[in-house]
This record gives structure tokens, C-alpha cells and sequence, in this order.
């Protein structure tokens, strides 16, 4: 019984379902997509609502030094990429990381990574929608057209606004020295409707998006491709003049100190800085619509990925170097609010309105994502039939896509940026865990090693790993740290929760420094595994108090449904 939880299926056996599926309903993907257009889908799912939202608070917390996190969190995006190539290669199936982990983990533990899938592809495009309200209803009040407040954003923050804004008013401090979004959260609860005693606040914008959006990844692949590359092409151009015309206002003393709230304040801004590199797994989800999978798709995660991070360390510093990072502090539009600052109100005008540009193809990215993994897992079982169904004409999966614009339009309405931007995180680095641990399985066969077209760079792991624990350790005795009162702090003090979370990590740790000498296992994988496992470790306790619930609630379908409808269970 227990065994069978983790079944497993082979290689050989997704490709020949896939064939069969095909042949059986007559209906196939169309394979239409190059590198560069695989390239453009992950940069226009890596450049969207950070680098024109969340960078601002990111920065606020980091100052310079959140750069320097950019390139850490790409270090292990990139480790990452070299396992979803490995796997892309292998199995050229759409279903991304949870195929991938069919294939090497077992299938609970895909299931339950599909799962977390939806948290990525979902709650992440939620965070976008969200975003590209803000900028569009900017754009139309720079246009002259006015949209309620009420319409445009989600009730938790008007609420929470108007409870703090009442509580200022009334210890006789002035409505206009209020903070903008205080104010706009005040005017939106207070002019709301009622319906039954409760405001009506929804976030209209959102919602509007993303059923556009749907249509648009509904009707085809091509015509999804199409709009993506045109768009992705205009947000480049867009961030090649902010960062050459900000650079000339660039003042250098505002990058001193580099990190003025100390190494706590950069890794504050761990979950933004995340949610930034969120979508580059996305590329693998087409890969039944590649031309050749196999080859282009390890190409164009790497493409993306250093293109995008180059980009994010440039903005970065210009942003920080034109603005000090105290004054960027609640800032939603931070790279609009640097040129108003410095007087340039037209590259203002022009930043906000390729911001709805950006958003819009990273929106577009992540719903092509999430409907393809859900077909696959529907393929498997898992998932009712017609999560599987592909349009005769479109040659889309269409009730999965319209499923997916269900779930993200509508918590869109009410959601908040925050609250998602950290879920969303959480799942994503879950998900790159299992990804990286996935190849160190499958390699232990030499088998599927003779299988792939693309072959990690391998380094043997066997010392490396213990060593840089050691290493580890020391230094952080070196700092200052007490290690017996640090371990104490596991069974007391309001951080044990942080404290335990972090005491897994080295355990895991340990535990990988073992298998590297005993499985000589390969060092990149390694690698990718506890550099994400550590970006977990710094999403504080609460996230990972909403994540185990996700999990149970996903563990809870699993037995209900998904286990006796697999159709490994025969």
C-alpha cells in the first residue's frame, strides 16, 4: 500500500500515452514554437510585475545590495534551469515539473507538485492582474478618464486603510499628509455600494484582463506567440531607456551604504525578489508545442534567464541610484515615481504605459502555463477527463483554460498584492526542490542518463557539499552566534518556528552531504536543491504555516479522488 503511493512511471511509457492519446482522439498540439519565441515566453514571464512593483519595497528593505540578490536568486534559478533542461530533454511532455516528478519521485509527490503548480501559475497571475490594474488605471487618469476607487483595487486594503486612516483623522492628524494609498483605500471603502451592509470593493480592471487574456490563449498557440513576441519586444526597448536615461541622473553616494538595513534587510526582500524569476519553468509547460523540444527548450530557459537578470541588476541600481532606498518604501510604481522625481514626467508617462504592456505578456505567459499542466495531470488520471479535452479547432485544451481564467479572474477581485506575491514564492521554490531532487533520482539509473539529449556539466559532489557545511558553520559561530542558545530557541521564544525551519534546512543539509559521497552525486543539482531549500528557510513562518495547509488540502484530493482514479492504479 505504501509503495504504491510512490508508483512511478517510466520514460517510455509517458511518450507512448502521449502517442496513443493522440492517435485515439485525432487531436495533437500544434507544434509551433522556435527558440526565440520560447525565449520571449520567459522573458515576458520574468520581467513583469517585479521589476515594475515589487522592486520598489524589495529595495526600500535591501537598498544596492538587493542586486546582489537578484544574481544570488538567478545563481539557483540557473542550477534549476540545468534540471528542467535535463528533464525538458527527456520527457518533452507539457506537464513540466509534475511529469518530471512522475517520472523520479513517485506519484504523490507529483501529484502533490502539481498542486503547488497551481499555487505558482494561479496565485501568480493573480499578483500580475493585480499589478496591471494599478498601471492601467494610472494610464487612464494620466489620460483624464477617472475610475472609482471602489473598482480598483481589493476590499482587505480598503478596509485596512480606512480603519487607519479614521484612527489618524482622529488624533488630528490631516487627510492630505496621508500616504497616497492610504488615502485612495479610505475614498474607495467609504464610496463603495453596499450590498447587505458590506462595501463593495473588487479590483473591475483585474478581472476584465484576465478574461481578455483567456480568449486570447484559448483561440491558439500561434496567435498567443504572435502577441507575446511583438509585446515582449516593445517592454525591452522600454527598459533599455529607463536604465540609458536614468543613468545620467544616477547620484553614486545615494549606493552607500551598499545594504543600509544589513544582510536581515536584503534577505527581507527574499520573497520579491523570488516572485521575480517566477515563469521561467513556464517554458517547459509548451513543450508539445515546440518545434524540438529537446533543443530549444534548454536554450531558451538560459537565454531568458541571463538576459533578465541583467536587466533586473541594471534597473536595480539605477533605481537606487536616483532614488535613496528609504524614500522607495511603499511605492507601487517605483520606476514612474524615479523620473517624476527627477522632473522627467514624459519617461514617467511612457514607463507607466509599457508597464501595462509588460504585465499584460507575463499574463499572458502564465495562462498558457497552468491549463497544459492540468491537461497533463488529467492524462494521468488525476484530474477529471475534461481538464484533458483539446478544442478541434483550436487545438488548445480548452476547459482547462477556461478553468484557469475562473481562478484567477475572480480571486483577482479581492485579492492582495502582498498576501499573494509570498504564497506565490513559497510554491514556486517548492516546486524547483523537487525539480533539482528529481534529477539526482533519475540519474542514479544509468539508463536515463543514456536517454537524454542534454547532459548536466558533472562535477562530483562528494566533498563539496560537507565542506561548504562546515564552512557554514563556522562562520556563522564566527559571527557571533551561540549555538546552544540558537538550538534552545527550537523549543522556546516566539522565533521557534523560524528557528526549526532553519534547523531542517541544515539536517537536510547534512543529509545531502552524506548521499554526495556515498551516490557521488552531481554537484549543479545539489546545488540548485539547497540554495532553493535556503530561499524557503527566509519565507518566515507564516507562509510556511499557509503552504503546509495548501499542502494538506492537496494531500486530502489526492486520497479522495486522484488515487483510486490513476490509471497507474490497476
Amino acid at each position: 500500500m505504501w509503495s504504491s503511493f510512490f508508483r512511478k512511471k517510466s520514460i517510455d511509457k509517458i511518450i507512448s500515452d502521449q502517442l496513443e492519446i493522440e492517435s485515439i482522439e485525432g487531436n495533437s498540439m500544434d507544434r509551433n514554437l522556435g527558440v526565440r519565441d520560447l525565449t520571449f515566453m520567459g522573458v515576458a514571464a520574468i520581467i513583469g510585475a517585479s521589476i515594475f512593483s515589487a522592486i520598489g519595497q524589495a529595495s526600500a528593505n535591501g537598498g544596492p545590495a538587493v542586486s546582489m540578490l537578484f544574481v544570488f536568486t538567478a545563481m539557483a534559478c540557473m542550477f534549476t534551469a540545468f534540471c528542467y533542461a535535463r528533464f525538458a530533454a527527456t520527457v518533452p511532455i507539457s506537464g513540466s515539473a509534475y511529469t518530471y516528478a512522475y517520472t523520479s519521485l513517485g506519484e504523490i509527490v507529483a501529484w502533490i507538485l502539481g498542486w503547488n503548480l497551481l499555487l505558482e501559475y494561479a496565485i501568480s497571475n493573480v499578483a500580475v492582474a493585480i499589478s496591471w490594474s494599478k498601471y492601467f488605471v494610472d494610464l487612464l487618469e494620466g489620460l483624464g478618464v477617472h475610475v472609482p476607487e471602489f473598482m480598483t483595487m481589493d476590499y482587505l486594503s480598503a478596509k485596512r486603510a480606512f480603519t487607519e486612516t479614521s484612527s489618524a483623522l482622529a488624533s488630528g492628524e490631516k487627510f492630505e499628509a496621508l500616504s497616497v494609498n492610504l488615502r485612495e483605500g479610505f475614498t474607495a471603502y467609504q464610496s463603495a455600494p453596499t450590498i447587505f451592509g458590506w462595501h463593495f470593493v473588487a479590483n473591475i480592471p483585474a478581472l476584465l484582463i484576465t478574461v481578455a487574456i483567456t480568449y486570447l490563449v484559448y483561440i491558439g498557440i500561434k496567435e498567443s506567440k504572435n502577441t507575446n513576441n511583438i509585446l515582449v519586444i516593445l517592454k525591452l526597448l522600454v527598459i533599455m531607456i529607463v536604465v540609458g536615461v536614468g543613468a545620467f541622473y544616477v547620484q553614486v553616494d545615494n549606493w552607500t551604504p551598499f545594504a543600509p538595513n544589513g544582510i536581515s534587510g536584503v534577505l527581507k526582500s527574499v520573497a520579491a525578489v523570488c516572485f521575480a524569476y517566477i515563469g521561467f519553468d513556464s517554458i517547459s509547460t509548451t513543450a508539445e508545442e515546440c518545434k524540438n523540444p529537446q533543443r530549444d527548450i534548454p536554450k531558451a530557459m538560459m537565454y531568458a534567464l541571463i538576459i533578465c537578470t541583467v536587466l533586473y541588476v541594471l534597473v536595480t541600481l539605477v533605481l537606487t541610484g536616483i532614488v535613496p532606498s528609504e524614500n522607495l518604501a511603499g511605492i507601487e510604481d517605483p520606476l514612474a515615481f524615479m523620473f517624476v522625481r527627477v522632473g522627467l514626467h514624459g519617461v514617467a508617462g511612457i514607463v507607466a504605459a509599457s508597464a501595462v504592456i509588460a504585465l499584460t505578456s507575463a499574463l499572458l505567459v502564465y495562462q498558457l502555463g497552468q491549463p497544459r499542466i492540468w491537461m497533463t495531470m488529467s492524462r494521468d488520471g488525476l484530474l477529471p477527463k475534461a481538464f484533458s479535452r483539446i478544442h478541434p479547432k483550436y487545438r488548445t485544451p480548452s476547459f482547462s483554460t477556461i478553468m484557469t481564467g475562473v481562478l484567477v479572474g475572480v480571486p483577482a477581485l479581492f485579492a492582495n498584492l502582498e498576501e499573494v506575491i509570498n504564497l506565490s514564492s513559497i510554491g514556486t521554490l517548492f516546486a524547483f526542490v523537487l525539480v533539482c531532487g528529481g534529477v539526482l533520482v533519475l540519474d542514479l539509473d544509468p539508463e536515463n542518463q543514456k536517454k537524454s539529449k542534454f547532459k548536466i556539466p558533472y562535477i562530483n559532489a562528494s566533498y563539496w557539499v560537507g565542506l561548504s557545511l562546515i564552512l557554514a558553520l563556522g562562520l556563522i559561530s564566527y559571527s557571533g552566534v551561540n549555538l546552544s542558545e540558537w538550538l534552545q530557541g527550537l523549543y522556546s521564544g516566539e522565533a521557534k518556528a523560524d528557528h526549526f525551519i532553519m534547523f531542517g534546512f541544515f539536517i537536510i543539509w547534512a543529509m545531502m552531504a552524506f548521499f554526495s559521497v556515498t551516490k557521488k552525486l552531481s554537484l549543479i543539482p545539489v546545488l540548485g536543491l539547497l540554495v532553493n531549500l535556503y530561499l524557503m528557510t527566509q519565507m518566515g513562518a507564516t507562509n510556511w504555516e499557509r503552504f503546509m495547509y495548501w499542502c494538506l488540502a492537496g494531500v486530502v484530493i489526492y486520497f479522495g479522488y486522484s488515487y483510486r482514479k490513476s490509471k497507474l492504479n490497476v
